[in-house]
């Protein structure tokens, strides 16, 4: 399965990891792109109620860590590592498995907490 990733504002964000496009989580990961957190959020946890697919909570993950909530994006990181790994398309000549993304947003957030308890 390939969903189509856009390199995007939130990968200025997590240094690596952008809003998933998806049909569905298109509308919010413009406004990620749009720095909109607070819309994004909004259409991303009506759409965790009924679909729970990786790009989505990788794109609130996204949310989370802009918003400076990086307990709930390392949840939601941890989360999609539970679920079997999806192949995502970052950009239209690379692709990444939704676990590859999910490490690395753990791995930036440890790094940017250790950087911050210093």
């Amino acid at each position: 399965m390939s969903i189509k990733l856009v390199a995007t504002a939130a990968m200025s964000v997590l240094g690596l990891v952008t809003p998933a496009m998806a049909q569905d989580s298109s509308l919010a990961a413009r406004e990620i792109m749009i720095g909109s957190y607070s819309t994004a959020e909004q259409k991303l946890r009506t759409q965790m109620r009924f679909d729970q697919r990786p790009e989505v909570q990788l794109n609130l993950a996204a949310v989370y860590y802009a918003t400076g909530r990086t307990e709930e994006a390392r949840s939601l990181y941890e989360q999609v590592l539970q679920k079997d790994d999806v192949l995502m398309t970052v950009t239209t000549d690379r692709t990444s498995g939704s676990h590859a993304i999910a490490q690395a947003g753990l791995r930036y957030l440890s790094q940017r907490q250790h950087l911050a308890s210093r």
